[in-house]
């Protein structure tokens, strides 16, 4: 009996030694990889957004996204505050024109190589977004409900279970969307639903249930959120 136990634990040893084995590899693996990517540099990522690479006629970002990524201008988003992750996946969408074809972000974006990208998200993940406001007393009600319970009738889900209560998002995962110009958050609903924006299916899907009214109500009320 006790040589039965004892070959039982000798053949588990022998089957479970090739797994640890295995996945200590694979740990080491995954870290040398993370060890060999290039780091961002914020303090790069801030030069070339606040002065471009004028030796590659690369434009400022501030000039269309203001200072510190706080866009005056409602046709420009707000990038601070960012998550850095999403700021590369855009900019790598713009650069190859398929999922987010841009007229103006397309020929930027083809300058820049992916430590670039990775640089201005840093820089931009760091800065302190100015906070928005609601403009729209009579449809806060219903932005409201869309972007915290969703609307059953429509299988819309809520936009706070992905984009948290304040709007904040969560890194790598989904981009913060609170404080930014109802104009813009609207716009992009409608490409979605529309077809023109193709970076994201389940946003393609949500968008596609709500009306124009509905758009405009919960774009409102995400302004104001914080």
């Amino acid at each position: 009996m006790i040589c039965k136990v004892k070959l039982l634990a000798g053949l588990m040893l022998a089957l479970a030694l090739p797994l640890a084995q295995n996945a200590l590899a694979e740990e080491a693996k995954a870290s040398a990889a993370e060890k060999a990517a290039p780091k961002a540099d914020a303090a790069k990522g801030e030069a070339l957004f606040n002065n471009g690479a004028p030796d590659r006629n690369v434009p400022a970002c501030m000039s269309c996204h203001g200072a510190a990524g706080n866009s005056a201008a409602a046709t420009n988003p707000k990038l601070a505050g960012q998550q850095a992750e999403y700021i590369v996946k855009q900019l790598q969408n713009f650069k190859n024109g398929k999922e987010r074809a841009n007229p103006v972000m397309g020929p930027y974006a083809s300058t820049l190589s992916d430590q670039e990208m990775r640089d201005v998200g840093a820089y931009l993940a760091k800065q302190a977004q100015k906070p928005g406001t609601a403009k729209s007393p009579s449809t806060i009600t219903l932005g409201q409900k869309i972007y915290r319970a969703g609307l059953s009738e429509k299988s819309v889900p809520a936009c706070a279970g992905c984009h948290g209560p304040n709007g904040a998002g969560i890194p790598a995962q989904y981009p913060r969307i609170g404080g930014q110009w109802a104009d813009y958050t609207e716009a992009q609903l409608v490409a979605f639903a529309g077809g023109q924006r193709k970076n994201s299916a389940p946003m393609a899907a949500i968008a596609a249930k709500l009306s124009g009214a509905e758009m405009k109500a919960v774009a409102d009320y995400i302004a104001g959120i914080r």
